[in-house]
């Protein structure tokens, strides 16, 4: 047997070993999903969504929680998208190509992969304690936007380094600046990507609950959020709670939870699809 055939049957066990990997990981999924639609859909109706927690499982809901979620999801917006996408732009158009730039570089794809827990930490020392915004909402969504920031600028880049060079060019041979370029015709070509991007990495941030109760988010919260600085609690956190309690009427309550949860993750997933191939069509290159 030639090295050829020796490679060529390699490459198949690795290509037989991912699709069996996968068909596993699906059937594991399929089944995870079933379990918690059986136990959870039992719970799930208008009062679940409308009540306050309370300690007795058959009134408790998750009316806090998911207004929680739904202040943290906007703060982190306004704050990660407009220095992720500012910063990508930047270091992709701006920044001179030098060592300190592949340094930035490296250190950014190297914060993608930092667990979430240290951003608690550091949201913990610099946030909570160094600008004294305790366990606020604020605080939250700050700590939140620092884990997201570098999968934004990654992203953003990326994006802009796919449109072709062609249009910047064609831009510049008409004699536009390097912003009127960049706003009036990479950014718009490259909006759909940045938006999937963005929207996945938001996906992700709501599904968080170590770093926010490092920060100092709550587990019992009996009146909802009205402004930046107020105490709150998530619904990864809610359901964390209910989790830990003995009595099993509060594990169908965090199925129900659960199911609220995947299906706010898989609605921004779905957004996110939309909006990519709705920009594939109208931008044609």
């Amino acid at each position: 047997m030639n090295n050829s055939t020796k490679n060529r049957l390699t490459d198949k066990a690795f290509q037989y070993f991912g699709i069996f990997n996968t068909f596993l990981g699906l059937i594991m999924l399929a089944v995870f999903i079933f379990v918690i639609l059986q136990v959870g859909l039992q719970r799930l109706d208008w009062d679940f969504l409308t009540s306050l927690p309370s300690r007795f499982p058959e009134k408790a809901g998750i009316y806090t929680a998911l207004i929680g979620t739904f202040w943290m999801l906007l703060l982190t917006i306004i704050f990660s998208v407009t220095l992720g996408v500012s910063a990508g732009i930047y270091l992709e158009e701006y920044a001179k190509k030098g060592w300190f730039s592949k340094l930035l570089e490296i250190n950014i794809s190297n914060l993608v992969g930092v667990p979430s827990v240290i951003y608690g930490i550091l949201g913990l020392a610099f946030f909570n304690r160094y600008l004294g915004l305790g366990g606020s909402l604020l605080a939250g969504s700050l700590t939140l936007s620092l884990l997201i920031i570098p999968v934004i600028i990654m992203t953003t880049r990326e994006s802009l380094k796919a449109v072709p060079k062609t249009i910047k060019e064609g831009a510049y041979a008409l004699g536009a600046t390097r912003w009127q370029t960049i706003w009036k015709q990479l950014l718009p070509a490259a909006s759909g990507s940045i938006v999937t991007g963005v929207i996945l990495a938001l996906a992700r941030a709501i599904g968080e609950a170590a770093p926010l109760i490092v920060v100092g988010a709550l587990v019992y919260v009996p009146f909802i959020p009205h402004t930046p600085m107020d105490d709150y609690t998530l619904l990864p956190i809610q359901i964390f709670n209910w989790t830990s309690r003995p009595q099993p009427e509060f594990q169908v309550n965090a199925s129900a939870g659960i199911i609220v949860l995947l299906f706010l993750t898989f609605l921004l997933n779905g957004i996110s699809i939309y909006l990519r191939n709705k920009w594939q069509k109208k931008v044609k290159w």
